[in-house]
């Protein structure tokens, strides 16, 4: 009896080895670019495609970062960025949460045909419309400008879905309070449904920070004037002209990831409690 207890319990030893193996080694794999990138970075650019190539650094060097900080107004862009992903963040969470609201806690003919119809736009590839938008942030008056940025990306269906899905799960105890205490709806959807739902918030800003940060397309094309552009934008130009020099490259690319790393390593809470809020709803 205790042999065969000892031999079940070096079973799962290996089996729980073999299952970790396999997921460090997928996890190497899966950071294997950024990790190259990083390297790269860190090492003269004209070591990068050597015969071999190199793959880590023979010696740690931060002149790239200093030199491409030095050639780029990183400030400025990185001031543009966080404008434009601002507008976005807010504009999201806030057109979401106002969209999905009734379409979760109200009973209205067509609920269902109106959430129906806003989820098969998913199928639509987002660069088909990019022309639509173009032409109407020129009748709007909104050509290089932040705004014209934003606007075109300002609600997401994904978002929409994910806060309908949280809402569904709140107690209809919480509204029918409200409406006791004469609260109009859209206080009750402002100072007690929201409180409630920051998990699915957090998730939307995260996604949406991590959308408008790298967002490099729509810049170029709505935006004029190149010192108006986002990081990842003024990134391209930086491509073009030093595409012989690919370690000042490889360390903008990191100055301008860095920001999203630190801002996900803080709210990954938050990030799997939004999600798994949305799953149960």
């Amino acid at each position: 009896m205790i042999i065969a207890i000892s031999k079940n319990k070096w079973l799962t030893i290996i089996r729980l080895l073999i299952v970790y193996v396999l997921l460090l080694a997928l996890a190497v794999f899966m950071m294997g670019p950024f990790l190259w990138l990083l390297s790269v970075s860190l090492m003269p650019g004209k070591n990068v495609f050597s015969n071999p190539p190199a793959i880590l650094p023979t010696f740690i060097d931060f002149d790239n970062y200093v030199k491409v900080w030095q050639f780029m107004n990183f400030p400025k862009y990185i001031y543009n960025t966080v404008v434009i992903t601002a507008l976005g963040v807010v504009f999201n969470v806030i057109l979401a949460a106002l969209t999905a609201y009734p379409l979760a806690t109200f009973r209205f003919k067509g609920r269902n045909l109106i959430f129906g119809l806003l989820i098969a736009t998913m199928i639509i590839p987002s660069s088909t419309a990019m022309i639509v938008h173009y032409l109407t942030i020129q009748w709007l008056h909104l050509a290089d400008s932040f705004l014209g940025v934003v606007l075109p990306s300002a609600v997401s269906v994904f978002n929409i879905f994910l806060m309908r899905q949280t809402f569904l799960g709140i107690p209809p105890d919480i509204r029918d309070s409200g409406k006791m205490d004469g609260a109009s709806e859209f206080r009750i959807w402002w100072q007690l449904v929201l409180p409630l739902v920051k998990p699915a918030i957090a998730v939307i800003s995260l996604l949406e920070m991590m959308a408008f940060w790298n967002n490099f397309l729509w810049p170029i094309v709505v935006l004029d004037d190149p010192q108006k552009y986002p990081l990842a934008a003024a990134l391209t130009y930086l491509n073009g002209q030093f595409s012989y020099n690919f370690g000042w490259i490889a360390a903008g690319t990191m100055i301008s990831v860095l920001p999203i790393i630190i801002v996900f390593l803080f709210t990954q809470r938050y990030y799997m409690e939004g999600i798994a809020g949305a799953i149960k709803g």
